[in-house]
């Protein structure tokens, strides 16, 4: 199987061209259908009053200037994938907010690519925890780029994280597809003589027999984590040169509040290279 449809999370944000760029680049290679979509954030906006009971007075005025803003972003969408050359997009407008919208439209494509949350740039149409959000939440496997550092190639050189989980075993099974086309795939295996049960004899030699049997040759790195995993996956991606790391994403929701697994938590608020994971 290889990913056809790829969507894009499009917004006013000063880092969509790069998260664009890295959406083009698997499109094409992939030969993908890239569809770029924006949230208006409508429903949260043209609600903002209910709460007390009051309709809001300025509703009609406020979801206007949400469209705009939306329409005005999928435009730069637009014209960045004429300069990229994307051989087949879409721009897609999205009534919704953006938890549950762009969630909700992941759930009809392969792959879902998503800036990863800056505390320096708070979007009032995305709010924090959105990348969080998403990638519990759409069903589908998520790439989310860094907002800072270097991204030039993504998935020639890429590190898995392996706990033999059923979250990284879906994230894995995931991105086969950009696993094939790499140069150099990594399984890391941190910590295996905490994990009773997990692995075999030689911790990755199953993983690693699975993987060539899809024509995938690995190297298995086993290594102890001194510390927190998190901040151990991003010191040896970085250690490897690694321009991709494939995970497992940990969490649930309880009472409406997202709550996630250390390690997955840590790489998403540390991460410097592109992530790709599953729930």
């Amino acid at each position: 199987m290889d990913y056809k449809t790829i969507l894009v999370h499009v917004d006013g944000s000063k880092h969509l061209e790069r998260r664009m760029r890295v959406a083009a680049m698997l499109a094409e290679d992939c030969g993908a259908h890239l569809v770029g979509a924006a949230v208006t954030g409508i429903s949260s906006v043209a609600y903002a009053d209910a709460g007390s009971g009051v309709p809001n007075p300025n509703a009609g005025m406020l979801m206007d200037i949400a469209a705009r803003h939306a329409k005005a972003a999928l435009a730069r969408f637009e014209a960045l994938a004429g300069q990229l050359g994307i051989a087949s997009f879409e721009s897609r407008l999205v009534d919704d907010e953006p938890l549950e919208g762009i969630s909700v439209q992941g759930r009809y494509a392969d792959l879902v690519v998503l800036g990863q949350d800056d505390p320096g740039e708070p979007l009032p149409t995305v709010g924090g925890k959105f990348a969080e959000y998403v990638s519990l939440h759409c069903g589908c496997p998520v790439l989310i780029v860094p907002h800072s550092g270097a991204v030039r190639a993504v998935g020639d050189s890429v590190l898995v994280a392996w706990n033999a989980s059923a979250q990284a075993t879906r994230a894995l099974h995931a991105a086969i597809p950009l696993l094939r086309r790499a140069s150099v795939v990594r399984v890391a295996v941190l910590d295996a003589a905490n994990e009773l049960g997990a692995h075999g004899e030689q911790p990755g030699a199953d993983i690693a027999l699975y993987l060539a049997r899809h024509g995938i040759k690995v190297e298995v790195v086993e290594r102890g984590a001194d510390g927190e995993v998190g901040d151990a996956l991003l010191s040896l991606a970085a250690d490897l040169g690694s321009d991709m790391l494939v995970m497992g994403c940990y969490g649930h929701s309880r009472f409406g509040e997202i709550l996630l697994g250390g390690v997955t938590r840590t790489v998403l608020a540390s991460m410097t290279l592109p992530v790709f994971m599953m729930h």
